[in-house]
């Protein structure tokens, strides 16, 4: 796995680095040698936030947590990284190393369908991103899907938990 760390108001030291290595590579026996792990660590306001995004093979997984100590935000994302892919262990084995889940594992987790219990139909506006921001405020939802006037395509605006906005878009 190919680890990238990357900070935002703080240093990052060389134990640190060497920790966020160590729980990566605990892991790769889920992933294939060309995964991408970026790591970004930030610090507001004295509280440490460590945020983890792992591609491979067109699959992400990400994990943000905040702590007062960046190595107890490190232990948190790993966890929840390892529940997310365990979790999803049936239809990831697909995709990724056949093998790569033990029996240990199989034995924490229930098999689950994930049924779909509402289907919501509306017309998708041509809108540009401002608007659909304020359109999704009105709805005092937390997430708007809207076609982008600019390119034509399908977007999503969402509320991040920093009390700002994201866009997802459509890439090839």
């Amino acid at each position: 796995m190919n680890i990238t760390i990357s900070s935002r108001n703080t240093a990052v030291r060389d134990a640190f680095r060497e920790r966020v290595d160590k729980k990566l590579h605990k892991l790769d026996r889920f992933f294939e040698d060309d995964a991408n792990a970026v790591v970004t660590v930030s610090t507001v306001a004295g509280r440490e936030t460590v945020e983890v995004t792992i591609n491979s093979r067109g699959m992400l997984f990400r994990a943000e947590r905040t702590a007062d100590d960046r190595m107890d935000s490190l232990e948190a994302v790993v966890d929840a990284l390892t529940k997310q892919i365990i979790k999803n262990k049936t239809k990831l084995e697909k995709k990724f190393r056949t093998g790569s889940f033990q029996q240990s594992y199989d034995e924490e987790t229930t098999s689950e369908d994930y049924g779909v219990t509402r289907v919501k139909k509306f017309p998708v506006k041509p809108m540009d991103v401002q608007e659909a921001i304020l359109e999704m405020n009105m709805l005092g939802h937390n997430f708007y899907m809207f076609r982008n006037q600019e390119t034509n395509e399908i977007n999503v605006v969402y509320h991040r938990n920093n009390d700002d906005y994201g866009l997802l878009e459509p890439s090839d």
